[in-house]
């Protein structure tokens, strides 16, 4: 009977698709790609080391021709491939249907070179059915499709490549660039400009509350003598209004208005009632799906991704990476039967609703995200699941059954009301059939946008019908600078614009943020002042590369190149060669662009007319005026450093420290300081202690005393601090007393009780037992009684190494992966082999394949020496202990010293007379050492 084996990519996917294949098959997994460009010169092979193209890893004068390497943590998985398709009669390449996945099935195929028959199998779902329907439609790899996917790695190689290293040059080290990222960094700096650039405007407007027999009613103002009040809306982000013929009050207008009005009655004189009928959102593409996790769960989008992707492998929902909005017939059924079962008749509509995708660049090759199967799981059925994926799965399970729904309709009202020259107007919103609302509510990014569109409803009032005035208000307004993007913002934003695919949109928000070109207010992106270093750098010497238009005509390019319409040596040419391509482009960037004119920006003058600028340095920005330098604050938004705050920050600075008098111990002073990550104390001076005069520079080498420093407590204000408190702040850990102890063999020791200020708060101690200290006590003043009733309390802290996660297990060694709480941060483990986590990865994030992954590196990486020999390395050893040594080896390895010595023999016939001219002349005492050495060495 013939065998088959089945790759896929990760080893959850082939635990769940081995459960609907037979014993005919064997199902493995390539744990992601199996090779890339090289990552770094040493992976490079040292035939292809001395090629002027190696760093890059294309071969940039042969037609793009990219160097592939196998990792040397994919080897061992390579391996197993191999040797698993050594024993079946067909190859199966069931790697994910998009062109990352068509990707890795071809390289798998140039890899493992089979001889057998090669399918490719596709489906966007995990499911007995979809499995079935792939082996019975099997296909050949789409050359295409992988030619256009390794055209965007290669050209986001030349550009990650060619550009990173301009700003390392330029602005400073350690900066990154990327075709993609670049453009997403400058939507959030352009946004950031017009926030800058705004300019706010103030108006007023009145709220009334009136009263009829028929009930209650609160109104607003909307004309004033016949012409309408100016409101937000009406005002540009100059502050100027938009259009001539409208009323702005002020604040004593608007009060003149209240006081003429006071205790007159209104008037009904128009009433309004419109239906209204509101259809639900499209099933979710990979993009809406980050948006609505990022609103309504809270979750960033990596996050989002790496919980769909756990669903996905497991066949919960189908392939989550998609542009498509249409669902399959079977899907639609599934989703009208629910309905109908759960909803009524009333909320199944007469015939299914169709979607078409709307964005640019869509790409329809998938369904929508749905739940997989032609019967979707039921909500408490998805109880089994962790709760991440609780919560993902019911978010779309719910939409897309809401898709399939009728609308809700309802009415909108709205009452006129006029009072003496005032006319007010109060708007309301019923709902007569929920429709769709009953599974699914769309999240906003709006607040007030969505707070307006509640259900209210008005009283029945009627032309004519007279209210009493109760009570008016004057409310002032001022206009509002544009919003800064979020992260579900700028996914939205980059959707529009055809920007990048939203299959990559997490990782490129992930890396802005990892590389300090945005940090988070809320949940704003808020760009840094080494952002706009770069962006202005890009926009005034690379201009085409942060183009929005032109980053989506790559996107379309590289679409042509899938289709099958464009080649992709055509397209990576234009972008790299030619008068106007990247290489010829940096080259002339190089020599024209002035590194402190593009990491200056201007603010204005000092009082003393001095020029202020913000200066993006080494290690972050600065002000400079004159003399005076001061840092910015890490976490102060661009536009909120105005002249103003950046004049105050100066005189702060050219003032020096606060003293806030002497040491009660020595006598000397204490100093309220502010540095980079907020105000401290310090004890005493900077001491500078010459250690070396004049070193080989011309300077003296100094060496700076650490006087004792100490945080301030969390909601301190600076301006409160006395010397009292900042003594007891330097003053911590205090320790509060002792406490007896009685070990095991009933003998008793004692323990000293201390008080602290940590990294996550004031906390008591006591051995290796820790408890926080809560709001109602004070680290300076907390006593030992109350800090032992702490300390008897149950502690909330996880105890010794807590399970994060079960992951899975993994298919080869049948261990069960967990990823662990460490002493040190998180970590994966099969029971054998730990594998600790990057710094800047989430372990919400990890999925299993990348576990394994980074356990078989462990694995594979070389043992690390015990510590001894290497202090015995950087000793110079004695010549008799060099003698011994040498001896000791000469016994265990007297083939190779024989070796060793047939090759100096062999070097010395070569160059006898020029070898023994060069060593007299150059070091005579080192010659007669080493021969003395090698005399050691023959004894």
């Amino acid at each position: 009977m013939s065998r088959s084996l089945v790759i896929v990519e990760s080893p959850a996917k082939a635990r769940t698709i081995s459960k609907f294949l037979g014993s005919d098959y064997v199902v493995e997994a390539s744990v992601g790609h199996i090779r890339d460009l090289p990552r770094n010169a040493s992976e490079v092979p040292a035939s292809q080391k001395k090629e002027a193209w190696s760093r890059l890893g294309v071969n940039v004068e042969k037609d793009f021709a990219p160097l592939y390497v196998i990792p040397a943590e994919k080897k061992a998985q390579v391996k197993k491939l191999k040797e698993a398709l050594a024993g079946v009669d067909e190859l199966l390449l069931a790697t994910d249907e998009d062109r990352e996945g068509e990707s890795i099935s071809w390289h798998l195929m140039e890899v493992l070179k089979p001889t057998v028959p090669v399918r490719r199998l596709v489906f966007h779902e995990i499911t007995k059915t979809a499995i079935q329907k792939a082996l019975d439609n099997a296909r050949e790899i789409d050359r295409s499709l992988v030619e256009a996917q390794e055209t965007r790695r290669i050209m986001d190689r030349l550009y990650g490549y060619a550009v990173s290293p301009l700003l390392w040059r330029k602005i400073r080290p350690q900066l990154s660039a990327g075709r993609v990222q670049s453009v997403a960094v400058r939507l959030i700096v352009d946004r950031e400009r017009e926030r800058l650039a705004f300019s706010a405007a103030g108006w007023w407007d009145i709220r009334g509350a009136f009263m009829s027999d028929k009930g209650a009613l609160d109104a607003e103002m909307v004309q004033l003598d016949g012409k309408r009040l100016a409101s937000g809306r009406d005002f540009d982000d100059n502050g100027t209004l938009k259009r001539a013929g409208l009323v702005v009050l002020d604040k004593d207008g608007a009060a003149k208005v209240v006081s003429n009005l006071t205790d007159k009655t209104g008037k009904v004189v128009k009433v309004e009632s419109n239906p209204y009928s509101k259809k639900p959102s499209p099933p979710f593409t990979t993009s809406t799906l980050q948006q609505e996790a990022i609103r309504k769960l809270r979750w960033t989008a990596r996050r989002t991704m790496s919980v769909a992707q756990r669903l996905y492998e497991n066949g919960w929902i189908t392939y989550m990476r998609t542009d498509s909005v249409t669902l399959s017939q079977e899907a639609i059924n599934a989703a009208r039967s629910l309905i109908t079962a759960q909803y009524g008749a009333p909320y199944l509509p007469a015939s299914p609703r169709i979607y078409s995708q709307k964005a640019k660049n869509a790409q329809e090759a998938h369904e929508a995200i749905r739940p997989a199967g032609t019967v979707f799981r039921t909500l408490e059925e998805s109880s089994k699941l962790d709760a991440d994926e609780a919560k993902l799965y019911e978010l779309i399970w719910k939409r897309t059954v809401a898709s399939q729904m009728n609308n809700a309709t309802g009415k909108r009202a709205s009452v006129q009301l006029l009072v003496e020259n005032g006319l007010f107007q109060a708007n309301g919103k019923t709902i007569d059939f929920p429709g769709f609302r009953r599974a699914y509510v769309e999240g906003s990014d709006d607040p007030a946008a969505a707070l307006a569109d509640r259900e209210r409803v008005l009283p029945p009032l009627e032309v004519g019908d007279v209210l009493t005035t109760k009570t008016l208000e004057p409310r002032g307004h001022t206009t509002q600078p544009p919003a800064r993007l979020t992260e579900a913002s700028l996914v939205k934003e980059m959707e529009s614009r055809g920007i990048g695919r939203p299959s990559t949109y997490a990782s490129i928000i992930d890396t802005i943020l990892r590389r300090e070109y945005v940090f988070k207010k809320g949940n704003a992106l808020v760009p840094t002042f080494t952002a706009f270093a770069v962006t202005r750098l890009l926009e005034g010497h690379l201009g085409w590369l942060v183009d929005y238009e032109f980053t989506a005509n790559m996107e379309k390019e590289l679409d042509e190149i899938a289709l099958g319409n464009d080649k992709s040596s055509a397209c990576l040419s234009r972008f790299y060669l030619g008068d106007k391509g990247l290489s010829v482009s940096l080259e002339n960037a190089v020599e024209t662009i002035d590194p402190r004119q593009i990491c200056t920006i201007p603010l204005g003058e000092s009082a003393e007319g001095e020029p202020i600028e913000i200066r993006v340095g080494r290690y972050g920005p600065f002000l400079s005026s004159g003399d005076i330098k001061a840092d910015v604050p890490d976490d102060l938004p661009p536009d909120e450093l105005t002249l103003e705050k950046a004049r105050a920050l100066l005189i702060e600075r050219q003032e020096g420290p606060r003293v806030l008098g002497e040491h009660p111990d020595d006598g000397a002073s204490v100093y309220l300081m502010k540095g980079r990550f907020g105000p401290y104390i310090q004890h005493g001076d900077v001491v500078e202690t010459i250690i070396k005069a004049k070193t080989s520079r011309g300077k003296d080498k100094v060496q700076k005393s650490k006087p004792p420093r100490a945080s301030l407590l969390r909601g301190m204000l600076p301006e409160e601090l006395n010397i009292q408190v900042a003594v007891a702040l330097l003053g911590l850990p205090r320790t509060l007393g002792t406490v007896e102890v009685k070990g095991e063999d009933e003998s008793v020791t004692t323990e000293d009780v201390i008080a602290a200020n940590g990294r996550f708060g004031p906390y008591v101690k006591q051995g290796k037992e820790s408890r926080s200290i809560p709001g109602e006590f004070s680290v300076l003043t907390i006593s030992l009684e109350q800090a032992k009733q702490l300390l008897a309390t149950p502690s909330k802290r996880r105890r010794g190494v807590e399970v994060l996660r079960q992951m899975g297990t993994d298919e080869t060694t049948e261990r069960e992966i967990k990823m662990m709480a460490g002493r040190y941060g998180p970590y994966v483990t099969d029971g054998d082999t730990n594998a600790s986590l990057p710094k800047d990865k989430d372990h919400n994030q990890v999925s299993l394949a990348e576990a394994i992954a980074m356990i078989r590196l462990k694995e594979a990486s070389p043992k690390r020496k015990p510590s001894r020999r290497k202090a015995a390395a950087k000793k110079k050893p004695a010549k008799k202990k060099s003698a011994a040594k040498k001896k000791s080896a000469a016994k265990k390895k007297p083939a190779a010293k024989k070796k060793s010595a047939a090759k100096k023999k062999s070097a010395a016939k070569k160059k006898p007379a020029a070898k023994k001219k060069s060593a007299a002349k150059k070091k005579p005492a080192a010659k007669k050492k080493s021969a003395a050495k090698k005399k050691s060495a023959a004894k």
